[in-house]
């Protein structure tokens, strides 16, 4: 079993107070993930492929491609727009210089 001195150990690097009660829980809630993983490290697995995700992802994201507006178009948007300077949208800035010397 840990020790009330590993449990405290292992609770400061998670920045977690512990009272007496909690440690005697966490003690025997510890020690048996701790004896779980003993028993994984027995498991024979070298000849599994080491994976990132347990299902296999596919990015579905599409291309960023820019399709031709007519000037019409364009022009129409724009009006919709609430602030527009020399043909663009015009918007506030999010971005605040930083001084970081």
């Amino acid at each position: 079993m840990l020790s009330s001195s590993k449990v405290q150990h292992i609770a400061k690097l998670a920045r977690l107070e512990l009272s007496d009660k909690e440690i005697v829980k966490f003690q025997k809630e510890l020690t048996s993930i701790w004896e779980y993983f003993e028993v994984l490290s027995e498991l024979d697995v070298s000849k599994v492929e080491p994976m990132t995700h347990a299902v296999p992802l596919q990015n579905v994201s599409r291309q960023d491609i820019a399709k031709p507006k007519s000037s019409e178009e364009a022009q129409r948007l724009l009006k919709m727009a609430p602030e527009t300077k020399d043909g663009y949208l015009k918007v506030k800035s999010i971005l605040q210089p930083t001084n970081y010397a």
